[in-house]
């Protein structure tokens, strides 16, 4: 029976080329966009989870108790060996430094260099715990041992093959930034992708003391500052609760002084971390439940569109049901013929889907290379990740089949062999009617995501930031000594193309912004509220165009400099009227006084998601990190070469790393740019179903309105009034689903503007764009069948068979 099903299917799908060729298209673009979907948030949701010890390992993160509480997700330094040594349910614990914008060095034996690395994010300091915590498979050296002294790292495959090619690491020395020896005494095969602590290179934990010079003992033991990650492992069956009962005793033991009383402890699940955001995490489950929902949608879209086609052509088959009956096959024999049809496309369809996906998902790894994503398709087969996907097959092979399959199976015979079946024997009006306002549904809310990230990307681009952007350029000053920090100033400023040359910390708005506590004025208490300090010399705010207010700019860079500009919201968190009101007055925070003489305009610190903070400025040269410097813009290709042939020449040890500030500022949206980017895509991907959709709908209408149509003509009826037998139907549906999903659109991205500080309002102007660009995309679709429709001869449609 099964054989003889599979072969009449393959006969009429092939006989009816048109449709079938519809249907697999429609479906396997909604699979498709599923697949890529359901990968992505599967990879998202794996991050860590595979670690052998995953259940009973937690993240201690700090809390930093302000005005406001400002989460990090790093501890005090002496907090890990605290754990280990007194609290006897933690079976180990690991404590990592992060490294960033260091060098690292292939000596060359003769007091030089053979290659110079740039290292942005791939080295950490840890200790040899970390590889009790976390796996990781040796190749050479002793996990227990490769890190227990200091100076030592260990290399993975990929940075082993980077710094020595293909001969063996094991002993050879490495020079990290100029400052120490490193010799390798580990190597181990690559990390996965899925896990937040991608490190290449580890150096030994007991090597940061040495580099922190003479009061780094001391900087070990300090509880006040928060610097080191920690990774706690708690022994089998120990419930987190013991954990957290012990940061409240570590806090009155250790936690004496006034700074680092306004700390607090907390313990998060290791796999949990990658979806905090307020504790660096770079996927929130949020925005992963959503992209579900997106790929459920696509794939109800692309089932609707198959169940509109399939009744569409319901009414030519109507003669194959009929003499089917009269031959003597039953319901369930004709629902299971055509369920076999359904299955065979819906396979056709996954196999196009998973070759789709498979040239997609380059793309979007390159799409997230910030975040190194490694997704392919080999993924799907994992068996987690098969028992979902098989499922969704037959859910697919469900929705889309049965209702066409039932419509098919309850035909009258007698009616369809004398062609007199109703447009309700075709499947219900209704159905059909509600099968397309979902899909408008679906389309039209995509369109108004679209079209409010659109805008606000734009907002995002064009904002007042407070200080200015193009054409500035910032270099890494590695050197700290005042000496060498004017050296690099007169020699970049002399640079053709060079207008200005600034030095400071960092730009304007950055990532780095730890509050600082201060006192004001004669008050003996520290205020209520931090500000953030920004290191900058007499030639930043000329140089960043930041307007200044009331006072004056600094006048030298020198080392007794004890003067603070300070910005508008200060000025008013301190309860002053007028900028002149704090003129003069001091302000005691980085351990001296300073005294405020001016006041600058607010300009952003980070990124829009974030308000304006109280800021103060300083003159700090031991702390600059970077040189701005404001460049001509119609020689910039050349400048560059000549600042970096200068500032070669001024650190040959180190590897000269540029970044324009506009490409700086770009790095805080990289969420919003690729979620807008995943929109509109998917927007596209939705329209081009709902196109699909809606043809077989037309078609079904100038099937069943055949003689209707032929009457009306015949009466007089030109093709225009012919047309608007359509087009009423349609505006009808569009209407309605616009109803369904303006509410919803406004609804969803209203609270996701939230999330901005500074966003877009979202007004009238979305509604009218998403209705008229449906109205456009339904005009355009239905009316070539419209109109052919419209334009068929009287005398064909009302012969008599």
């Amino acid at each position: 029976m099964f054989r003889n099903f599979l072969k009449i299917s393959l006969r009429n799908l092939w006989r009816n080329r048109k449709v079938t060729l519809i249907s697999i298209v429609g479906l396997s673009i909604g699979l498709a966009c599923s697949l890529v979907i359901f990968l992505l948030v599967d990879y998202m949701f794996s991050f860590d989870r595979y670690q052998a010890k995953a259940d009973r390992t937690y993240w201690v993160v700090t809390d930093i108790r302000q005005e406001n509480i400002v989460p990090t997700d790093a501890t005090p330094r002496p907090m890990g060996d605290v754990l280990r040594q007194e609290f006897p349910f933690v079976e180990t614990a690991a404590r990592l430094e992060n490294v960033s914008r260091r060098v690292m060095a292939v000596p060359d034996g003769k007091g030089g260099f053979l290659t110079k690395f740039d290292e942005s994010r791939n080295l950490c300091f840890t200790e040899p715990q970390f590889f009790s915590v976390f796996d990781s498979e040796w190749l050479s050296g002793n996990p227990k041992t490769a890190l227990a002294t200091p100076n030592t790292v260990v290399l993975t495959e990929r940075y082993a093959r980077k710094y020595f090619g293909s001969a063996n690491p094991i002993g050879k020395v490495l020079r990290f930034d100029n400052q120490a020896n490193l010799t390798v005494t580990g190597l181990i095969k690559n990390l996965p992708s899925n896990t937040k602590l991608r490190y290449d290179a580890f150096i030994s934990y007991a090597t940061v003391p040495t580099l922190l010079g003479a009061d780094g003992k001391q900087a070990m033991q300090d509880w006040a500052d928060v610097f080191t990650v920690c990774f706690v492992t708690l022994r089998e069956g120990t419930p987190v609760e013991r954990l957290l009962d012990a940061f409240p005793i570590i806090r009155k033991k250790y936690l004496t002084t006034p700074e680092a009383k306004k700390l607090d402890f907390h313990a998060i699940p290791l796999p949990e971390l990658d979806h905090l955001p307020q504790y660096g995490g770079r996927s929130p489950k949020l925005i992963l439940y959503a992209l579900i929902i997106v790929g459920l949608f696509l794939t109800l879209a692309s089932c609707i569109n198959f169940i509109n086609v399939a009744t569409a052509h319901a009414l030519k088959r109507s003669k194959e049901v009929g003499v089917r009956k009269v031959m003597g096959s039953s319901r369930g024999q004709l629902i299971g013929q055509f369920m076999v049809e359904t299955t065979l496309v819906t396979l056709a369809a996954v196999l196009l889907a998973m070759v789709l996906a498979y040239f997609c998902l380059p793309m979007l790894n390159s799409a997230l290379s910030v975040m190194n994503t490694d997704i392919s398709i080999g993924s799907l087969f994992r068996p987690d990740s098969l028992r979902w996907f098989v499922a969704l097959i037959i859910g697919v092979i469900l929705l889309a089949g049965l209702y066409p399959s039932l419509v098919l199976a309850r035909f009258n015979p007698v009616a369809a062999l004398r062609g007199r079946l109703t447009t309700q024997q075709v499947g219900g009006v209704l159905v059909r009617r509600g099968l397309i306002v979902m899909q408008f549904f679906i389309t039209q809310l995509f369109v108004i995501c679209v079209v409010v990230m659109m805008a606000q990307v734009r907002h995002i681009q064009k904002a007042d930031l407070g200080f200015q952007k193009e054409a500035i350029l910032t270099v890494p000053i590695p050197a700290s000594t005042i000496l060498k920090q004017e050296l690099v100033r007169t020699q970049l400023a002399q640079i053709a193309g060079v207008e200005a040359v600034a030095l400071g910390a960092d730009p304007p708005a950055a990532y780095r912004r730890l509050p600082v506590a201060f006192t004001y004025d004669t008050h003996t208490q520290p205020e209520k509220f931090p500000t953030v300090v920004k290191v900058a010399d007499k030639n930043y705010v000329p140089l960043y165009g930041i307007k200044l207010l009331a006072g004056r700019n600094f006048r030298h860079n020198d080392t007794t400099n004890n003067e603070a500009l300070v910005n508008e919201t200060m000025v008013r968190e301190l309860g002053l009227r007028s900028p002149d009101d704090v003129l003069g007055k001091r302000i005691n925070l980085w351990g001296g006084d300073k005294i405020v003489i001016g006041v600058v305009r607010d300009f952003h610190l980070s990124s829009l998601n974030q308000a304006i903070p109280p800021a103060t400025l300083l003159n700090y040269y031991r702390e600059n990190r970077i040189a701005s410097l404001k460049l001509n813009p119609t020689t910039i290709s050349v400048t560059l070469k000549a600042v970096e042939s200068t500032w070669n020449a001024l650190y040959p040890e180190h590897v000269f790393k540029a970044d324009f500030v506009d490409d700086l500022l770009n790095n805080f949206y990289m969420t919003e740019h690729i979620l807008l980017g995943l929109a509109q895509v998917f927007s596209l991907i939705a329209i081009l179903i709902g196109c699909l959709g809606l043809y077989g709908l037309v078609a079904f209408m100038a099937e069943s309105k055949t003689k209707e149509i032929g009457i009306r003509k015949v009466l007089g009826a030109t093709p225009r009034q012919l047309v608007w037998l359509f087009g009423r139907e349609f505006s009808r549906l569009v209407l309605i689903s616009f109803v369904l999903a303006a509410p919803l659109g406004w609804f969803l991205m209203n609270g996701w503007l939230q999330s901005y500080v500074y966003h877009v309002r979202f007004g009238w102007w979305v509604f009218a764009i998403t209705l008229g660009s449906a109205t456009l995309i339904t005009a355009l679709t239905v009316g070539y069948e419209s109109v052919k429709a419209a334009r068929m001869d009287p005398a064909r449609s009302l012969r008599t068979e």
